[in-house]
């Protein structure tokens, strides 16, 4: 799955309480790519001493918490990123990315519905959101896999008719994992700034 990166900038117009509240100007766009530069930098420790003033300057900016949240994720602590989207999603339900970047943890957690239920709301939220319809396709994979794989166990005098089925879908969950190394759903890594 694809982690997402930023909020892409044609997302922002869609919610006028989102667009002053990130009506930072010129000045806040350069901090952001800052930051961002240093998450995708694999200097995530950094970007998050960083974003802990930011955000205490400005607690409500979505994209400082957005870029928090990947930031943890890159960090591996995925508690502290799932209650950072979690967050946002509750207060910004309009963007897509943090629904995508949940899906991800869920999925990293083997909680497969819950990661589906994210991803549709990301559609919902934004429904030209490629990236998470291609997420939403790699969980299904995954879902029709378990399922498949279930039916097996239950009824073990079908195993010979199933595992055809089975090793396909498995081929696919393999082939998506270069993505991501834990072969799973790729995040979004960074929000779009306001030009």
């Amino acid at each position: 799955m694809k982690l997402v990166s930023c909020i892409p900038s044609f997302v922002l117009p869609r919610a006028a309480v989102l667009a002053l509240a990130l009506c930072a100007g010129v000045a806040h766009a350069d901090q952001y790519s800052a930051v961002e530069k240093l998450i995708q930098s694999g200097q995530s420790a950094l970007a998050l001493e960083q974003l802990d003033a930011k955000i205490k300057d400005a607690p409500r900016d979505p994209q400082w918490r957005f870029l928090q949240g990947v930031a943890h994720m890159n960090e591996g602590h995925a508690a502290q990123a799932t209650a950072t989207f979690e967050k946002l999603v509750q207060e910004y339900p309009e963007l897509p990315e943090p629904y995508n970047n949940l899906a991800v943890l869920y999925a990293q957690g083997n909680e497969l519905e819950k990661a589906s239920r994210a991803l549709q709301d990301a559609i919902r939220a934004n429904p030209g959101y490629a990236t998470a319809y291609e997420n939403l396709g790699d969980i299904y994979i995954r879902l029709a896999e378990k399922a498949l794989s279930q039916a097996g166990t239950l009824a073990p005098v079908e195993q010979t008719r199933l595992q055809p089925k089975i090793s396909a879908l498995r081929l696919l969950v393999t082939r998506a994992q270069p993505a991501n190394a834990a072969g799973a759903i790729a995040p979004t890594t960074a929000p779009a700034t306001k030009k």
